[in-house]
């Protein structure tokens, strides 16, 4: 008996010290378990941290960048604001166009300036800029030698096509370059003998020293040689003759087409900024903005005018008036 109790109560103490063992193999799982949920909880936060980080640094770079923009708009606001005077130009009818859209433009973007334009031919622009009496001499032709030797500097702003004109009534649709030289030479006087109805062929053209007449007769090689019907003192006068007048030709600028006349095409190619640009169409000549000395040289604000013409604003409008854009 002494020995079966001895070995129940060794049976029973090995019973406890198995508990004693699975209690403590648990307590080591939820140890570590705890440790698990700990390094998670640590991990978390400091992601937490991460993005917080991140985010107020993309915050930050925003703002910096919309007070940058603000400055610069603050900036514009001051320059235009301080720049003040008057600008004067004189030149080419065939610039109209053109030197009254950058005029308001120009003084829309600098209210304290104002700019003057007259439209005398130009020949006579360069004259008063040689003269003194404007600051810019608008040119619808290249400036010659003697231009150039007495101070006149040649900034070209735009380049022009020239269109041919007839009068809508007129049946020919297109002319050869030797065709369009022997009308203006009057060795061609009949429309029926460049394929259209027989009728006196009318011959329109500018005044002597305008850029346009110039241009005109130099691109075509008859200088000095042509029979004009008609001399007229400005573009729109052309356009009004060739609209009224049977039978008439006449050469204006691009820019100022409209339907009340019919352009013709030359060499089979019509007169436009896309076919120019290309080279396609013989008839085109530049735009010139002449100063007297660089511009450099000139008051602050005809600096300013011709950083507006060479910017993209300015661009923008000299293509929206149908000139093409130079580089």
């Amino acid at each position: 008996m002494p020995n079966e109790k001895l070995v129940k109560i060794k049976r029973k103490r090995h019973s406890r010290s198995g508990e004693e063992i699975i209690i403590m193999k648990n307590l080591k799982k939820l140890t570590a378990l705890a440790g698990i949920c700990a390094v998670t909880v640590a991990s978390l936060a400091a992601c937490g941290q991460s993005g917080t980080t991140t985010e107020t640094k993309a915050g930050s770079q925003a703002a910096e960048s919309t007070a940058d923009s603000a400055k610069d708009t603050q900036a514009a606001s001051e320059a235009s604001a301080d720049l003040s005077g008057s600008i004067t130009m004189a030149g080419s009818t065939s610039m109209e166009k053109l030197a009254n859209a950058v005029a308001e433009a120009f003084m829309e973007k600098y209210p304290n300036v104002t700019v003057n334009a007259e439209f005398t031919g130009s020949s006579a622009g360069i004259e008063s800029l040689l003269s003194g009496s404007v600051d810019i001499g608008n040119s619808s032709r290249a400036l010659e030698d003697s231009e150039k030797q007495n101070g006149a500097v040649e900034n070209i702003v735009a380049i022009d096509g020239i269109a041919v004109v007839v009068n809508p009534d007129t049946k020919v649709e297109n002319l050869t370059k030797e065709q369009l030289a022997q009308i203006y030479t009057g060795e061609i006087t009949d429309w029926a003998d460049v394929d259209g109805d027989s009728a006196p062929i009318v011959v329109i053209g500018r005044e002597a020293g305008s850029g346009t007449r110039g241009a005109f007769e130099e691109l075509l090689d008859v200088a000095d040689k042509c029979t004009y019907a008609s001399e007229l003192d400005s573009t729109g006068a052309v356009m009004a003759k060739v609209a009224s007048t049977p039978g008439s030709i006449g050469y204006v600028s691009l820019d100022v087409l409209d339907d009340t006349v019919k352009a013709l095409k030359l060499e089979g190619v019509e007169p436009t900024a896309e076919n120019i640009k290309a080279g396609n169409y013989f008839l085109s000549r530049p735009f010139v903005m002449a100063t007297k000395g660089e511009i450099s040289e000139q008051s602050e604000p005809v600096q300013a005018l011709f950083d507006y013409l060479s910017s993209a604003e300015g661009k923008d409008l000299i293509s929206s008036v149908g000139l093409i854009t130079v580089d």
